[in-house]
């Protein structure tokens, strides 16, 4: 299964590009309760704008840009998209609003993983036989997993530390936890851009007629379904 590119790499740029995105997600959740105050349900509020964006894109509008710009190109836009927004969200000040310090970052990761990861679904399952369909979506999906919790690990490591030695050296509580999400934004941020290299590298365009979102009867997987669900 390893041997196509596409699966190996698509592979590989689901580790890096969901580390990223699980920063955005509980880091970002921190900033806004520890930082600017906001209860839980606020919280929760505060990522409804990218989520919504993300289903909708998912579910109707991602495949039509995979029809016309193709997978790879879709990809890349995405990813690129979730980069800049872990960028913004480095530069959220202790004092910030949700209008125009967190709004914008909701907007831009929204777009950027709802073209993204249908795309990439798009892509590794280009790369499979129809008999190993089913375990390829499967081995996408658990990479996705393991991406996630092992970058979010070494992001909240990053964070911590970097907090504490501000608050050790005279910082207040707000500005030391600022100081650290700010820091695990921005390798967070370099993590997908790494992943944008690996998606230009490594990944092929698949043939043409391939490049919409495919649906197995036999496995019951559509890729943009599944990666909102």
């Amino acid at each position: 299964i390893f041997r196509s590119r596409n699966v190996a790499g698509a592979n590989v740029i689901q580790m890096l590009a969901m580390a990223g995105l699980f920063g955005i997600g509980f880091l970002g959740a921190l900033y806004l309760q520890r930082v600017l105050g906001y209860s839980p349900v606020e919280v929760g509020l505060a990522f409804l704008p990218a989520t919504l964006i993300m289903g909708a894109l998912s579910l109707r509008f991602t495949a039509v840009f995979i029809g016309r710009f193709g997978a790879r190109n879709v990809l890349v836009a995405g990813l690129s998209l979730v980069a800049v927004s872990l960028v913004l969200f480095a530069r959220a000040p202790v004092d910030g609003t949700y209008v125009t310090d967190v709004l914008p970052i909701m907007v831009v990761q929204g777009t950027g993983a709802g073209i993204a990861f249908p795309a990439l679904m798009t892509l590794a399952m280009s790369g499979a036989t129809p008999e190993n369909a089913g375990l390829t979506s499967g081995i996408v999906n658990t990479t996705q997993q393991i991406g996630g919790a092992i970058g979010l690990s070494v992001l909240a490591t990053l964070s911590t530390t970097r907090s504490e030695d501000l608050q050790a050296g005279g910082a207040t509580l707000p500005e030391a936890l600022t100081g650290g999400y700010h820091l695990a934004f921005i390798v967070g941020a370099a993590l997908v851009v790494a992943a944008v290299i690996v998606a230009v590298v490594v990944l092929q365009p698949p043939p043409r007629g391939d490049e919409a979102p495919v649906h197995d009867p036999i496995e019951g997987y559509e890729p943009g379904l599944a990666e909102i669900v």
